[in-house]
């Protein structure tokens, strides 16, 4: 009994691990003018490698990562120019 409660913890390790992995790289992708979508197909196939993928994939010219950094805000001209409004 205790050999399938190791497995369930383990497959809920794995899971989060996936979800943490393909939030992440839908984030790197966006951030570097590519979209969403691209960079959440990338990592659900290819978990944490597709994390790795996204940081080597060299950022679009007019991308947030150009603009503003991996992280960084911006200032709040840019953000109401982004944000549409």
């Amino acid at each position: 009994m205790t050999l399938l409660a190791l497995i369930g913890a383990n497959a809920l390790l794995y899971l989060y691990i996936w979800l943490v992995s393909a939030v992440v790289a839908s984030y790197l992708s966006d951030r570097k003018g590519y979209g969403e979508k691209p960079g959440l197909t990338t990592a659900l196939i290819l978990t944490f490698v597709g994390v790795i993928v996204w940081l080597i994939v060299p950022a679009k010219p007019d991308s947030k990562w150009k603009r503003i950094g991996m992280f960084g805000r911006g200032s709040s001209a840019e953000r109401r120019a982004t944000a549409g409004g």
